[in-house]
């Protein structure tokens, strides 16, 4: 039996856009994977993807037309959880991405991008069960597409796609998600306290790997990993960094000292 290509299996279930379809394919890499069924050859060509593979549902619109909804009410406290889910499910596919794109690079750093992509599509399952309970599903309130966009933007260079996206717009999520916890908290939401719980935890191992690999790169290019870091905020980012940040787990993601010291400035 002719053996799968990993690139080629990849790009499948980036593209994919049936939700259900979607987790069953990811589920079978993740099996081929573990039982050394890939081989590596390169699958070209390597096309950018404007657009992954998607349900027609969300409405994707510009974050300033999102409507504002109170916590309070039982729609805004389902629309917190689905711009989560929309968070996680963008999550699965900007890892599948780094897999797919980037076919030069050492096997581990397949194994912890495809260990990514399993936990996001565990997060997004969760989530999507607890909005059920809500009453509502994925797709039901109109979300933005910030995430993918500078997926895109960073489709030329892993370096750059390590630094910007899990070290800087999913590095954002360690800093949001206690005080969505304590809002969470305040309105009697056990369970969605416990489901971020798990995803704070989860996502410093993902800004981890990205931090792992964007100093991997630094080191191979003979480039300083904080002045690299910089530049690639400065060039890239949409807008301003700016806190509070999650210092804590920061740390615990690889942020350096001197990142650190540096973000307290900001």
């Amino acid at each position: 039996m002719r053996m799968k290509n990993l690139f080629e299996a990849t790009y499948d279930c980036l593209m994919e856009s049936n939700l259900d379809s979607k987790v069953k394919m990811l589920d079978q890499l993740l099996e081929n994977w573990t039982n050394d069924n890939f081989e590596f050859s390169i699958f070209e060509p390597v096309e950018r993807i404007p657009d992954p593979g998607r349900p027609a549902k969300p409405e994707l619109v510009p974050p300033k037309e999102l409507p504002k909804r109170g916590l309070g009410t039982k729609e805004g406290h389902a629309a917190l959880m689905h711009s989560i889910a929309h968070i996680e499910f963008n999550a699965i596919n900007l890892a599948l991405d780094a897999v797919y794109r980037f076919q030069d690079m050492p096997k581990e750093y397949y194994r912890d991008w495809l260990g990514v992509a399993g936990e996001e599509s565990y997060h997004f399952q969760m989530i999507r069960e607890q909005l059920f309970h809500l009453g509502y599903e994925y797709g039901d309130f109109p979300a933005h597409n910030g995430l993918w966009m500078s997926t895109h933007d960073t489709d030329h260079d892993p370096l750059i796609r390590m630094a910007l996206v899990p070290r800087t717009l999913e590095a954002r999520g360690l800093d949001v998600t206690p005080p969505m916890m304590a809002k969470l908290r305040a309105i009697g939401d056990k369970r969605g306290v416990e489901i971020l719980k798990i995803l704070l935890r989860d996502e410093i191992g993902h800004v981890e790997v990205g931090t792992r690999w964007f100093r991997y790169l630094c080191k191979q290019r003979d480039l300083n990993p904080f002045n690299t870091f910089q530049a690639v905020i400065e060039k890239y980012h949409y807008g301003d960094l700016r806190g509070p940040f999650n210092y804590e787990a920061r740390e615990k993601a690889g942020f350096s000292e001197e990142e650190i010291a540096w973000l307290k400035t900001l």
